[in-house]
């Protein structure tokens, strides 16, 4: 929640108990790619820049593709307008989301594997974060296992930067969400971890998928 909310949580816990309890009450019945869509649209509804990034995180995170995303949007037309679609897919392509690219849009995307590194450059027992064209990576590697996340944060898909990191706890600089990198967990503020990506080693490389 933004700071705004908590306040009125802590101030006036009567008034809005109820008010977050109806939230998660009308939507049990929905899959939460299909409640974060709709969430989505009531983000750009009201023109609300930072909960349209967080809702449109989560619907990603949730399964939704590219498409459905802008289907959801145009399908809102009648009650949006295009002045906010396009308020909404400006905001879209400032995030530089992999997928939303105009050459990918309607075609069936298959992941992909990438070569990002020698094993020989990772630490041995560490964290190394990788950029390899969009997409940035943070690999934990110990002796014994090696874990790739995305290092897009799950609340509105900040690009961590490196200097985020200490030690294995990664901390957005934007609103302290915290990772342990050993499990993904978040730890501190949100609830939603990281996104791993699939990884393999072949002879000496690490290749990762997405």
């Amino acid at each position: 929640m933004s700071d705004a909310l908590n306040y009125l949580v802590k101030a006036r816990p009567n008034a809005m108990g109820p008010y977050l309890a109806f939230l998660k009450e009308a939507g049990k019945h929905l899959d939460p790619k299909t409640r974060n869509l709709i969430s989505v649209i009531t983000k750009v509804h009201a023109q609300t820049r930072n909960g349209f990034k967080q809702y449109l995180g989560r619907a990603l995170r949730e399964g939704a593709t590219p498409d459905e995303v802008l289907d959801a949007l145009l399908m809102s037309f009648p009650a949006l307008g295009l002045a906010k679609i396009v308020w909404a897919v400006d905001i879209i392509l400032e995030m530089n989301i992999p997928g939303f690219d105009p050459q990918r849009l309607g075609k069936v995307i298959e992941p992909e594997w990438h070569d990002v590194s020698a094993l020989a450059d990772l630490p041995k027992d560490g964290v190394k974060r990788l950029e390899i064209g969009d997409q940035g990576l943070f690999v934990r590697r110990t002796p014994k296992a090696i874990q790739v996340y995305d290092s897009r944060c799950p609340h509105q898909v900040t690009n961590i930067p490196e200097l985020a990191l200490s030690g294995c706890t990664l901390t957005c600089p934007k609103h302290q969400w915290a990772f342990d990198l050993n499990t993904g967990e978040c730890i501190a503020k949100g609830s939603s971890p990281l996104k791993r990506l699939e990884h393999r080693v072949r002879g000496d490389r690490l290749e990762v998928c997405w």
